[in-house]
């Protein structure tokens, strides 16, 4: 029985809402599975991903093998980096030690880049609310003066006036 690590879809219509399962390659899509290793919400930005690693890492060792998302996901959230560190402990190319801090650096690395863009989307969307506030004030002061009553008749009648104190001004020199 070959198992593999894919996606079984939830939610609604144009709202996917994915579990993350180590289930039989032969069960349907939204079937049976083995273990539930996680969700994924790709609605959210970034995407939501909920994933015990540690139960993922122990399918992939077992020759569970990943869907091209899954193998997607389970990057992300560095169970293939784990796993490949786990086969480095087996070779004994590493100690425990060593690898574990190679994946604790690693995930210090991922956490501040997914900050980095959260901070960068809250910025992106705060400039874009005072963007649309100025120009919404830009539009709201353009009706004003449209709807303000017109008094240019009466500084054309003082221009007039002006100009023929100016005129009369000139015939006196």
């Amino acid at each position: 029985m070959s198992v593999k690590i894919r996606l079984q879809r939830h939610g609604k219509k144009g709202k996917p809402y994915y579990w993350i399962v180590a289930a039989d390659a032969r069960s349907k899509r939204d079937g049976k599975y083995l273990e539930k290793l996680g969700a994924y919400n790709p609605n959210t930005n970034p995407a939501t991903v909920e994933l015990n690693v540690d139960g993922a890492v122990q399918w992939l060792q077992n020759g569970a093998q990943p869907t091209d998302t899954a193998r997607a996901i389970l990057s992300y959230k560095g169970a293939m980096l784990k796993n490949h560190l786990a086969g480095g402990i087996a070779k004994g190319a590493l100690t425990e030690e060593q690898a574990e801090a190679k994946f604790n650096a690693w995930l210090d690395e991922k956490a501040a880049k997914v900050q980095s863009k959260e901070a960068n989307l809250s910025e992106a969307q705060a400039k874009a609310k005072a963007d649309a506030l100025a120009a919404e004030k830009a539009v709201n002061e353009a009706r004003i003066a449209a709807a303000a009553p017109v008094v240019e008749e009466e500084t054309t009648e003082e221009a007039q006036a002006e100009g023929d104190d100016a005129t009369a001004s000139n015939e006196e020199e």
